[in-house]
């Protein structure tokens, strides 16, 4: 029997490439990566190299593949997107981000495909709503995300829970709130990688790393705030999902415990071996004023639900992710 196709959009990505390494392993589906690989040089390839995929799609021809295999596709997991908080194209953005998911949801409806994609903290803006995971018009409404993107995130959100109202959805949906998501296969992100990648090589060489300065009196410098969330959590919380086809609704997707970048630094240096090397610097003024000093998710909707995925402690994942990923010779999950 042919099985199953599970479509992963931005499969060759962060996250995206994260999930095809899982799906690929249960050998329960054929895994299709609909990303674009850019350059040989920047890596991309290299986080599916390892990977038995089924197929791969550009972008420009997704559309006319999924209607050729609409018959044995079980379901997309929409992770490709501009995830960079400070693009400066807002059209490119808008499209990209909203218009290519709207369409996306709209061709799955139709063909009782399930959904799951990803939303973002983003949406949460500088969190004085809280960082509660209701998803009803109403408080989906009251969020002020600080940037683009967040919006971009924010209107998708809404159109799927109105589209759902309506029973226009795909047979489940899900969107997650990714926080802070750190691990494999993020080399090829240049300035958006996770701050441990970003520190590593300085660790590596026993040099002293850089961390902003707070510009807030209630956080010291390296203070903020943010929930880091380890990508195998994020992984697992998607497997949980497509096991439980009843279940569909906004969810924030998170370790739901808040620590510093300064834990995080000193972490990572611990996960080298090395003592902790840390000067502070000024915060550039372009993001000072859109800047997140504070992100926690709450978990208690999913956790309710049935979902009992143990999130992995900062520590634990920070030193997985060196010992077994940036301090080896091939970093590629």
């Amino acid at each position: 029997m042919i099985p199953r196709m599970i479509v992963v959009t931005g499969g060759a990505g962060f996250i995206g490439s994260n999930i095809v390494a899982s799906l690929c392993d249960s050998g329960a589906w054929d895994v299709v990566v609909c990303d674009r690989l850019e350059t040989a040089d920047l890596g991309k390839w290299k986080n599916i190299a390892k990977h038995q995929i089924a197929d791969f799609w550009e972008p420009e021809e997704m559309f006319e593949q999924l209607e050729r295999h609409a018959d044995r596709i079980e379901a997309v997991i929409h992770m490709g997107a501009i995830s960079s908080t400070t693009e400066p194209d807002a059209e490119l953005i808008m499209r990209t981000n909203f218009s290519l998911s709207r369409d996306i949801w709209d061709w799955c409806s139709i063909r009782d495909v399930r959904m799951i994609y990803a939303s973002s903290a983003a949406t949460y803006g500088e969190g004085d709503q809280g960082f509660d995971d209701q998803d009803d018009l109403e408080s989906l409404a009251k969020l002020r995300p600080l940037n683009a993107y967040g919006y971009s995130k924010y209107l998708f959100d809404q159109y799927a829970v109105r589209q759902a109202e309506r029973k226009q959805a795909p047979p489940q949906w899900a969107g997650l709130k990714f926080f802070n998501v750190y691990g494999p296969n993020e080399g090829h992100k240049g300035g958006m990688k996770s701050v441990i990648a970003q520190i590593w090589p300085k660790v590596a060489a026993d040099e002293t790393v850089s961390l902003f300065k707070s510009h807030r009196p209630d956080y010291a410098d390296g203070g903020q705030l943010r929930d880091f969330v380890f990508v195998e959590d994020i992984v697992s919380i998607i497997n949980w999902l497509l096991l439980r086809s009843e279940i569909s609704g906004v969810f924030n997707a998170g370790s739901g415990r808040a620590r510093s970048f300064a834990d995080l630094a000193k972490a990572t240096f611990a996960a080298a071996g090395k003592e902790p090397k840390i000067t502070y610097i000024d915060m550039p003024e372009v993001i000072r004023d859109r800047y997140q000093y504070f992100t926690e998710a709450k978990m208690d909707r999913l956790r309710a639900l049935g979902y009992d995925g143990q999130s992995t402690p900062l520590e634990e994942g920070v030193r997985r992710y060196v010992q077994n990923f940036l301090a080896t010779e091939d970093p590629y999950r």
